[in-house]
């Protein structure tokens, strides 16, 4: 899809009129350039109540050669927020069919900038479809890239641009993501993601990417990612991405789980629905796409990520349940489960982290199914150590539509997850309830004090549990279905806007 934005008063091809539900006949800040049978044909719907004009609603009219429209429905007009243009915007992605033909123009009854912004937005993010496995037949192969135009005021116009420019960059980030997520894991495994990697920076002057190979994760000391990926054929290792690393000052610094696939190690999964654990990367690919969003929206501070990848496969020499190990930090770890492995390697991407001295540390990870027992597919669990900072995240997610629950890290589950018997910490709660409190009470081990310091000030930190949110929200109108690139929006908002 091709978006441009133009104070054009003509309609070129397929008219897209979002309304406010009760719309009894076309706006008249819409009626310019447009054919006087099409107009009585919208207004003949409107005044007919055919066409309602609730919430991400469409209509279709193909009048020939009197015109073609594409109605939307907004929902009322006193409680229509940026949200509802943008889902209206994705709604109309979502309905384009051949008999609409390859030109949009889409145009709007007084808008704002904000509100015309976030429909363009909705368009892009639903413009997606992973389809590199299927073959394509030869019509597909010639398909014409449908070009939507915006239009809008001159006073409006320079505004409007240069948000939907912006918005673009985002999209590709999410993308990106998804991109990663959907891709099945015979060709996406440590190796693939960290060539990725390298050869996405080499087409930006401002990033760098540093690989730690698994002979140098061993070498290092890295015991946490060791254990989760040494049953794998495909061997672990640890990407490093940094982005104006010459900008002075503590940066922002994100790191992922990177689980390429999930069988569970020795504590084998279940074999249903076990193809979705390769969505297990979420945390990961959420990353890679959180910096090319920024890559590509010409942000100028400096961000640095760090990416734990491993396969987590059942092998002779796999960790097993009992095992003790020894990570990074130095801590020990007593591995009860080896299906709690995400844990197992974020708990060296955080101790990682500290190296750089960050304003902030954020994880992501699908790490919990207790985390969608919880919230389900509606919302990311987000847990910190820092109130005010686990407030802002909530905040930026809330301001681009992606929900970050506040849950409890409260000091009986760092109790519960420090209480083993033989090792400084566990990967596994005492029992079946509150997982994902005890899932996060655990990475709380393996956040740094401020430079490495015994009773030094621990670096602020959130984790966010993206197990129900990265892939199956089937009410993500965003994205018809497969991984969502959920968060990557969010963290470009909080770091370039709040």
């Amino acid at each position: 899809m091709e978006l441009n934005v133009s104070a054009s008063e003509n309609i070129n091809g397929t008219l897209v009129l979002p309304l406010y539900e009760g719309s009894e006949s076309v706006p008249e800040s819409c009626e310019v350039g447009m054919p006087t049978s099409l107009k009585s044909q919208i207004n003949r719907i409107l005044s007919a109540g055919d066409f309602k004009a609730k919430k991400k609603s469409t209509m279709t009219l193909l009048g020939g050669e009197d015109g073609k429209a594409i109605l939307v429905g907004l929902g009322k007009s006193d409680d229509c927020t940026s949200h509802d243009y943008r889902k209206a915007g994705a709604a109309v992605t979502a309905g384009i069919k051949k008999s609409h033909g390859n030109e949009l123009t889409v145009r709007f009854d007084n808008a704002g900038v904000t509100n015309m912004g976030a429909f363009a937005e909705g368009m892009m993010l639903r413009d997606y479809s992973y389809d590199k496995y299927k073959k394509k037949d030869d019509d597909e192969d010639d398909k014409t890239e449908v070009s939507v135009r915006i239009t809008c005021s001159e006073e409006e116009a320079k505004e409007l641009t240069k948000l939907v420019i912006e918005y673009n960059g985002i999209c590709k980030g999410v993308h990106l993501s998804r991109d990663l997520g959907n891709c099945p894991p015979n060709d996406m495994y440590p190796e693939v993601f960290a060539d990725m990697a390298r050869d996405w920076a080499k087409g930006y002057d401002n990033v760098d990417v540093t690989i730690i190979n698994y002979d140098e994760a061993l070498k290092a000391g890295m015991g946490g990612l060791i254990a989760v990926g040494k049953g794998s054929a495909r061997k672990p290792c640890m990407v490093i991405f940094e982005m104006n690393k010459n900008v002075e000052g503590r940066c922002p610094l994100l790191v992922g789980k990177g689980i390429t696939f999930d069988t569970g190690g020795i504590s084998l999964k279940p074999g249903a629905n076990m193809d979705e654990m390769k969505y297990d990367m979420g945390g990961s690919a959420t990353v890679f796409g959180t910096m090319e969003a920024l890559a590509q929206t010409g942000h100028e501070g400096k961000v640095v990520a760090i990416t734990c990848m491993a396969e987590n496969m059942p092998a002779a020499n796999a960790t097993r349940p009992g095992d003790v190990i020894k990570g990074l930090s130095g801590k020990t770890i007593e591995v009860l489960n080896t299906d709690a492995e995400g844990r197992l390697v974020l708990s060296d991407g955080l101790w990682k982290a500290g190296e750089f001295d960050p304003e902030y540390i954020i994880d992501f990870a699908t790490l919990t199914g207790a985390c969608v027992v919880a919230l389900g597919h509606e919302a990311t669990g987000l847990w910190s150590n820092d109130d005010d900072f686990r407030t802002r995240i909530h905040e930026a997610g809330n301001a681009v539509d992606e929900l970050a629950w506040p849950m409890p890290l409260l000091p009986a589950f760092e109790k519960e997850m420090t209480n083993s018997k033989i090792a400084d910490t566990r990967n596994l709660g005492a029992g079946r309830y509150g997982g994902a409190n005890t899932a996060a009470a655990f990475l709380k081990q393996f956040v740094p004090n401020r430079g490495y310091e015994k009773d030094g000030e621990q670096i602020t930190w959130a984790h966010m549990d993206i197990a129900g949110t990265y892939w199956g929200s089937k009410t993500n109108t965003m994205v018809k279905d497969g991984a969502t690139g959920v968060h990557v929006r969010t963290i470009h908002h909080l770091i370039t806007k709040s």
